[in-house]
């Protein structure tokens, strides 16, 4: 646990290790799903409260915070810890109560048990992101408890509504209640500070710097109505599904950002692996669950998700929609926008239902420097490197307020788990043991940041 730990502080560190399965395992229990439709979501008060009575009960104040326009239940909650130096600027650390919805049926345990079995704690949000919710909580419990004072200011924010873009919550919070972030010039947060085995053992860490942006955009055809028995050269629907095929195959051009050649440095380092751009795809398959992320990196993509046309069999209507996910790597919009109008074609009319710009910063600084440091002091031998998330979290709201920020939930996770197959996955799960190293990772953390 480290020289700077006094016996004393040993003793209630290894408290806050207990601590964390089962606040983890209650967070689960509560059911807080986000179907992206503000008449469905549930949960997300119930879950802002008991993170709320968590802090209380060891002496911080709070503030509650309902967001989204008026609409009730979506709750967030802060907390801050002062620091040692108060001209010191302060450090972010936030994490989402919401989680997506799951099929029970499709389960090995029901996804809201938050059940504690082989080794593991299971249930929806397990890895996204209740498992670095408690982490949070255990540790900001036990700084507030010992009475430690941290370098400088923490503030502390569980959100609302992140995994359907945070419109009704951390976006709207720095929109309407900026002040809830004064003083915060980084910030840590999810999806990052999770390990990989590169070989025999060795780990890598890897530490979000970046993620690309996020473009929800709708396709829209327009034709001749008409009688389906009838012959047609302007079928809306024929032509709206030419173009999304189009689109599907497209391939759009490799870019190698900043982040992503760091990463591949490091691991070329690490395990002797060659990433030649003549065959990037290739050589990036080789990481194995992985590629999956690093892969959708490497380029912009545009996935088509949703189809709507039609009212009746035998009518051949006026008009054809379609929805597409893109998500774009930084300093690519207006270069991507261009490529999609040559994809697409003149006759398909396109607009953004959501567009969060991507963000990249660089992976140097004393923060990055505590960071390696207090991972290290656990796991001796370990690398942290630099990646890309192909998704996105809360940090585009906050990179709107000059806030610097990473992807740090630290996990140590076995060889053999397939991780980034569980974020929204059937079964997701975290191991305890992962738990307890990323509470002790955390609590170093806090206390040298």
């Amino acid at each position: 646990m480290g020289n700077d730990v006094d016996g004393t502080a040993k003793v209630t560190l290894r408290q806050a290790e207990e601590e964390v399965i089962t606040l983890a395992s209650e967070l689960i229990r509560i059911d807080s799903t986000n179907t992206g439709d503000p008449d469905t979501v549930v949960g997300e008060r119930a879950a802002a409260e008991y993170v709320a009575a968590q802090l209380a009960e060891v002496g911080y104040d709070t503030t509650y915070v309902e967001s989204g326009n008026g609409m009730k239940g979506r709750g967030n909650v802060f907390a801050r810890l002062e620091g040692a130096d108060p001209s010191r600027p302060a450090l972010l650390v936030h994490g989402h109560l919401d989680v997506v919805p799951a099929d029970a049926s499709e389960w090995s345990v029901h996804p809201f048990s938050g059940a504690v079995q082989d080794g593991y704690v299971w249930g929806r949000g397990a890895v996204d992101m209740k498992d670095m919710v408690a982490m949070t909580l255990a540790t900001a419990r036990r700084l507030k408890r010992d009475g430690i004072v941290p370098p400088r200011d923490i503030v502390f924010a569980f959100l609302a509504d992140e995994e359907a873009g945070g419109m009704h919550g951390a976006q709207w919070l720095v929109d309407n209640r900026p002040e809830l972030f004064d003083g915060c010039t980084e910030a840590i947060g999810e999806v990052g500070g999770f390990s990989i085995t590169v070989k025999d053992g060795v780990r890598a860490y890897l530490i979000e710097t970046a993620e690309k942006g996020i473009a929800w955009m709708r396709l829209r055809v327009r034709g001749r109505a008409g009688h389906g028995s009838m012959l047609t050269d302007d079928n809306s629907v024929t032509r709206l599904s030419e173009a999304v095929a189009r689109l599907g195959r497209h391939r759009f051009p490799l870019v190698m950002t900043d982040s992503v050649r760091e990463f591949l440095a490091a691991i070329t380092e690490m395990t002797g692996l060659e990433f030649p751009e003549d065959d990037i795809d290739g050589a990036v398959a080789k990481l194995g669950g992985l590629a999956r992320i690093i892969g959708a990196t490497l380029r912009d993509t545009a996935n088509p998700t949703m189809l709507n046309a039609g009212y009746k069999a035998n009518v051949i209507p006026s008009s054809a929609e379609a929805v597409v996910d893109c998500r774009i790597l930084p300093g690519r919009q207006p270069a991507f926008e261009r490529e999609l109008d040559e994809v697409l074609g003149p006759d398909v009319e396109r607009e953004w239902i959501a567009n969060l710009p991507a963000l990249e910063t660089s992976f140097d600084g004393p923060l990055v420097d505590t960071m390696s440091a207090s991972i290290m002091a656990e796991d001796p031998g370990a690398k942290v490197v630099p990646y890309m998330l192909s998704g996105g979290t809360d940090a585009k709201a906050f990179d709107r307020l000059g806030i610097r920020c990473f992807g740090f939930a630290p996990l140590k996770l076995p060889a053999d788990l397939d991780f980034s197959a569980l974020f929204h996955g059937v079964d997701e799960r975290v191991p305890v043991e992962a738990l307890e190293f990323g509470t002790r990772v955390l609590d170093r953390f806090l206390r040298h940041s």
